[in-house]
């Protein structure tokens, strides 16, 4: 773990982890959304908790957040480190053993939980935490941001879980979608540090 003394002296912030992708897509639009979420995170004093590369959309979110003055924890597996090319600029990194202790640390670390665009992995940090809220073992805010309609087919596959019968249409209610950016970001200035329950994980 790399802890910078600055942060170590900064008081305790509410911290929303960002789930998203370790490349950049195809869309100007989002890789933008990706830095003003950054910024927008910086700006408010919300600690941002990410995989902790500097690629992809990843590296995106993380600079604009570091150059906004932020704070902004990495944590990132170890075998994960040269291939996401660590972020070592940072406030805190932490290299983990394997991928389970990792989404487990992010989980601790947050307050709140925000998904924006990405591949395989991305999806699966999402359906992941929403799947452990549906199990009862933690109640934060997920929030899907849906910048120009990214989310669609992720969101008609929750659909059809429910319409198939699989998944209760309550556990929908378990995640907010957002359609954009400046919305995210308003309802992340209200999210409360959360009571962190026993871990169960």
């Amino acid at each position: 773990m790399n802890d910078r003394a600055s942060a170590m002296s900064a008081p305790p912030a509410r911290a929303v982890a960002v789930f998203c992708g370790s490349r950049m897509g195809d869309s100007a639009a989002l890789q933008e959304a990706a830095r003003a979420v950054g910024r927008g995170l910086a700006e408010r004093g919300l600690t941002l908790v990410y995989g902790g590369g500097r690629i992809g959309l990843m590296g995106l979110v993380a600079d604009a957040a570091v150059q906004a003055g932020g704070r902004v924890i990495g944590v990132i597996p170890e075998f994960l480190a040269q291939r996401e090319v660590a972020h070592e600029d940072v406030s805190e990194l932490h290299v983990t053993g394997n991928m389970h202790s990792r989404k487990t640390l992010m989980f601790s670390l947050a307050d709140a939980f925000v998904t924006l665009p990405g591949g395989l992995g991305t999806l699966d940090e999402t359906v992941e935490i929403i799947t452990w809220a549906q199990l009862g073992l933690h109640s934060k805010p997920i929030f899907i941001c849906d910048v120009d309609g990214w989310a669609a087919p992720l969101l008609a596959a929750f659909g059809a879980t429910v319409a198939q019968g699989f998944t209760s249409a309550e556990s929908l209610d378990l995640f907010a979608v957002v359609p954009d950016v400046p919305a995210l970001l308003a309802r992340l200035e209200s999210v409360p540090h959360a009571v962190q329950a026993a871990d169960r994980l």
